[in-house]
């Protein structure tokens, strides 16, 4: 994984050896289990290091990546951001949540392959385990990555946390129409926007651009929410 520890220690992103290994055996558990279930359409090793890895392990240069912190990814897939923040940080506390059962059983392989303590995947809707005890307003830290809209993915998310707690949205190029979109939702759901953070990815002489929106929950939220998905597709926030 030589091609990864260059990539990273370029964004000041630094990784221990047992880290980059786990890295690997991660990366040949997804190459695996692709032929058996959709993961992903990325399988290259060099793509995969860019596109994959080294895009969600921009979430730890916010800084909120450096202690044991309760971390919940909704729609997490095939483990992004979920999996390379915990090897970043073995000491995160890390709940994997996505609807698919077929990718939970995955997961499971990759943390007992990886040896990883304190993580789980869990399967559910966002909007109906968001209404859980024990899950509801008990996060530091929500992330998602390439799952829905902002004004969608507000309402998925910031049930879970915590009042002071944040929501990390890893986006694209278009973020700032999704934040003018999601004004509503942002007011409706006590939270605000108080930071984006721009990085620029090259490979092949292409570049791309990513943008992580940094929301805090600055109160309780309304029982009302999330509402069912039937309501959600009606009328969103």
């Amino acid at each position: 994984m030589d091609n990864l520890k260059t990539l990273t220690q370029k964004e000041d992103i630094i990784l221990s050896d047992e880290a980059l290994e786990k890295f690997e055996t991660y990366r040949k558990l997804i190459v695996e289990w692709n032929e058996k279930i959709n993961l992903t359409a990325i399988t290259d090793e060099e793509s995969m290091n860019i596109k994959h890895f080294l895009d969600c392990l921009l979430l730890t240069k916010t800084g909120f990546f450096e202690d044991d912190k309760k971390v919940l990814d909704v729609g997490t897939g095939a483990g992004f951001p979920a999996i390379p923040l915990k090897l970043y940080n073995e000491k995160l506390n890390v709940t994997m949540l996505d609807s698919l059962n077929k990718r939970i059983k995955f997961l499971n392989i990759v943390i007992g392959d990886l040896n990883l303590k304190n993580i789980s995947a869990i399967h559910g809707r966002a909007e109906e385990v968001g209404r859980q005890e024990g899950y509801r307003e008990n996060f530091d830290i929500v992330s998602s990555r390439a799952v829905a809209s902002l004004c969608l993915l507000l309402e998925f998310t910031i049930p879970f946390l915590r009042v002071g707690g944040l929501f990390l949205a890893m986006k694209g190029p278009s973020y700032l129409e999704e934040v003018e979109n999601s004004k509503n939702a942002l007011k409706k759901l006590n939270c605000k926007l108080e930071k984006v953070l721009n990085f620029k990815i090259s490979q092949n002489g292409e570049t791309s651009e990513r943008n992580i929106l940094i929301i805090r929950k600055i109160e309780k939220t309304s029982e009302k929410f999330p509402r069912n998905m039937g309501q959600i597709k009606k009328k969103t926030l």
